[in-house]
C-alpha cells in the first residue's frame, strides 16, 4: 500500500512558515543559497529574503553577517557589475547607473564606480592619461560591432543612421554619443569606412 502524497504549500503557507522561524542559522543558509549562483547586492538579498516571509531582525541579522564575511559588498557587487556589462553586454553609463539602483546600490557608491570605470579607460599603460578616451565611446563602438551585420543589411543611410542611434539610446548612450556614432555607421557604409570608436 502506497503513503498518501504530503500535501504540498502554497506561497502564503511558505510565508507563513518562514515568519514563525526563529533559528537565525535558517536565514543565513536562505541568504546564501541566494548567493551561490551569483553577487548580489544587500538590497537584493534583503529584498529576497524579506519577501520569502523572513522576519526583518532574522534578514538583518543574516545580512550584517554576510557583509562582515565580506560576502556582501555593494562597491565591489557594483564594480563586477560593470565589468560584467562592459565585457558582455555593452552599455551606456546611463543604463549602468539605472540597472544599478534597480539593484539598491546608492548614488555615492555608483558614482564611485563610473568614475573608476572613466579612469580606467583613460589610463595607459605607459602611465599617462588618453584623451578623449571614453569607456562609453569604446562600449558604442563594441555593441554597433555587434549589430554591425544587421546594420548593414538596411540600404538606406537615413534609416541605418536611425536603427543605430535607436540602438544606442536604448542601451543607455547619451545623446550626443548616439547621434555621432549613428553618423558614423550611416557614412562608414556608403563608403565603406569602418565606425571608428
Amino acid at each position: 500500500m502506497t503513503q498518501p502524497r504530503e500535501k504540498r504549500l502554497g506561497p502564503a503557507e511558505r510565508r507563513a512558515r518562514r515568519a514563525a522561524i526563529e533559528d537565525p542559522a535558517v536565514v543565513l543558509d536562505a541568504a546564501l543559497r541566494y548567493l551561490e549562483p551569483r553577487s548580489r547586492s544587500v538590497a537584493e538579498v534583503r529584498r529576497h529574503l524579506v519577501g520569502a516571509g523572513y522576519r526583518e531582525p532574522l534578514v538583518d541579522g543574516a545580512v550584517e553577517r554576510l557583509r562582515s564575511l565580506g560576502m556582501l559588498d555593494d562597491a565591489s557587487f557594483a564594480t563586477q557589475w560593470v565589468e560584467s556589462r562592459d565585457r558582455a553586454r555593452p552599455r551606456g553609463a546611463i543604463a549602468l547607473e539605472r540597472e544599478l539602483r534597480l539593484k539598491g546600490i546608492d548614488r555615492e557608491t555608483i558614482a564611485a564606480v563610473l568614475d573608476a570605470r572613466a579612469a580606467a579607460a583613460t589610463a595607459r599603460p605607459d602611465g599617462a592619461a588618453g584623451v578623449g578616451d571614453d569607456p562609453d565611446t569604446a562600449a558604442a563602438g563594441r555593441l554597433l560591432a555587434r549589430h554591425a551585420r544587421s546594420l548593414d543589411r538596411i540600404a538606406e543611410p537615413r534609416a541605418r543612421r536611425q536603427r543605430a542611434y535607436a540602438l544606442l539610446a536604448r542601451n543607455g548612450f547619451d545623446p550626443e554619443t548616439c547621434a555621432r556614432f549613428a553618423a558614423r555607421v550611416a557614412a562608414g557604409a556608403d563608403e565603406g569606412v569602418e565606425p571608428d570608436g
